[in-house]
């Protein structure tokens, strides 16, 4: 009985073992989905929304069609997302700029832009 409880807490080790050992593969196949939907919470015009990749040669996956009126929201399809970093730039009428770099769309499916 006592070689079976030991066989059986070597099995149960084993199996967390693999189980963490795997974790980190799963973190990196994390994708951003394929629509983002952006909010603009602010009393003001959202103008213009873009959203690039992060790094030394940025590129367009998603732009804001048309202006945004304050407290209604919009879902931008993304193009060919890649990796989970993301820059997002939003323009409002009042000239105000909203900049966030790092955003993390495999997490964050909503954009919600503030005062």
């Amino acid at each position: 009985m006592r070689a079976q409880r030991v066989i059986l807490a070597g099995l149960i080790g084993a199996s967390a073992s693999l189980c963490l050992a795997t974790l980190p593969a799963l973190a990196q196949s994390a994708r951003p989905p394929a629509q983002i939907k952006v909010t603009n919470a602010r009393s003001v015009p959202l103008n213009t929304l873009e959203i690039t990749t992060s790094g030394e040669q940025p590129r367009l996956v998603a732009k804001l069609a048309k202006p945004l009126a304050p407290g209604k929201s919009a879902v931008l399809k993304l193009n060919k997302p890649a990796g989970c970093s993301y820059f997002v730039l939003g323009r409002f009428t009042d000239e105000v700029e909203s900049d966030n770099d790092g955003v993390d769309l495999c997490r964050e499916k909503t954009i919600r832009l503030t005062d």
